[in-house]
């Protein structure tokens, strides 16, 4: 297959889409043709295997172009893919956003990778837009500063570090100017925003002043949330404001106390169970996402049945469930493993309880009225998104633009979507 602009591959998190979408603005800027730019992940071997698969067929398809790697993977372990014969080149997270990094790319260094602990400020890049036209991602924080004991990211992605209000206020402008409905702000860990800005502005009194600033921005959501770490501006905006949108992601990992200790989390199943709560009585409406660990080290079959609890106790509805697989170098690798099979079978029974929780919040809406954001048109099906992140289908012989917000009246359902007529 032959082509004229950089293409790129995207594994991963929020963070990572938001990143390509400038890897791609820089890499067509520098006259990079006929390359190929994969960002990677390293939160499960997993991610890390489909992306050394990606690589490989990539060459094989492609036996002319550049192929570039990049991305948490490449960061942690560069030499891992500096040493593939199928990659010309390797960039770490740090250099993977500088222009520099892919111009001259036949002079330079095949591994490009400093070290990411050094880094002090999160780079500011003004994006115009998102493929698709309907949802954009904006970058308002990046890195982690606390050491969870089966978590790499901070070795890829560094210490935590904020973007400033102002420059949050010019992107999600532009991206509004330019037709988008819906921003979504992301980062490794949200809620540890402003820490480290002139004066310590909180997440909430962030999102605050940038609705205040922004009245035409109607649709804002949040990714993945700390329970421990909700300030109580934040608080106020999720029962307040109501383009604030009712569906909240908490990063939760397990739903038991000895292995949220040894993961070193820093809430407990109390501290969830509260969120949840708390986040009811300001929006009753609201609905919850979650990530969850299955097969922890030293996870016993009584623990794992309180992590699979935590779904109903706190009535989650979208389950992103994860097999544990142990990372080189983490605390967790060293502990007493669960055995795969025993892995496997967990990851299976917390997403059928997930299935469960999301047919029952499927039924919730039957005969409702639902607002949704159009992501696709094709042969005349409409595919979006609800207020409530709930996937919608809905048959219309109409052209209806993608990025439209549109209202619907839901009159069916399938194992995983709502089925709507356009009222």
């Amino acid at each position: 297959m032959t082509q004229k602009v950089p293409q790129v591959i995207t594994f991963g998190c929020r963070l990572n889409t938001y990143e390509s979408q400038v890897i791609k603005d820089l890499a067509t800027e520098a006259g990079l043709e006929e390359a190929f730019i994969i960002n990677t992940c390293a939160v499960t071997s997993e991610a890390e295997r489909q992306a050394r698969q990606s690589i490989r067929k990539i060459r094989r398809e492609n036996p002319t172009a550049k192929i570039i790697v990049t991305g948490c993977a490449s960061q942690i372990n560069p030499g891992k893919y500096g040493e593939m014969q199928e990659v010309d080149r390797v960039i770490g997270n740090d250099e993977k956003m500088k222009l520099q990094s892919y111009l001259d790319h036949e002079n330079q260094e095949k591994v490009l990778v400093n070290d990411i602990m050094s880094i002090k400020e999160t780079a500011s890049h003004l994006i115009s837009g998102f493929e698709g036209k309907a949802r954009a991602f904006v970058q308002v924080q990046n890195g982690c500063d606390h050491r969870c004991t089966f978590c790499t990211i901070p070795y890829g992605r560094g210490n935590s570090r904020s973007v400033p209000i102002g420059e949050i206020v010019t992107q999600v402008r532009t991206l509004l100017e330019n037709g988008y409905p819906e921003i979504v702000f992301t980062g490794v860990d949200i809620t540890a925003y402003g820490a480290d800005l002139p004066g310590q502005p909180t997440l909430g009194q962030m999102v605050r002043r940038i609705l205040a600033l922004l009245p035409d921005l109607k649709r804002l959501r949040l990714s993945s949330l700390d329970p421990v770490e909700m300030d109580e501006d934040l608080w106020l905006q999720i029962g307040n404001e109501p383009r604030l949108l009712p569906h909240l992601h908490m990063s939760l990992q397990a739903g038991d106390n000895m292995i949220l200790k040894r993961m070193k989390r820093r809430h407990l199943r109390e501290d969830a169970i509260a969120f949840c709560q708390k986040a009811r009585e300001l929006r009753h409406d609201v609905v919850f996402g979650v990530d969850l660990i299955a097969g922890f080290p030293t996870e016993t079959e009584e623990m794992f049945e309180n992590t699979l609890a935590i779904v109903e106790d706190c009535d989650l509805t979208f389950l992103h469930v994860f097999p544990y697989s142990p990372r080189p170098g983490t605390p967790a690798s060293k502990m007493p493993q669960v055995k795969g099979p025993v892995i496997k079978e967990r990851a299976t029974r917390l997403r059928q309880s997930g299935e469960q929780a999301l047919q029952r919040l499927l039924k919730k809406q039957l005969g409702t009225t639902v607002t949704l954001l159009v992501e696709s048109v094709e042969n005349g099906l409409i595919q979006g998104k609800t207020d409530h992140f709930i996937p919608i289908s809905i048959p219309s012989p109409n052209a209806i633009e993608i990025g439209s917000v549109i209202t619907a009246h839901v009159s069916d359902i399938t194992q995983d979507q709502l089925i709507g007529e356009i009222l």
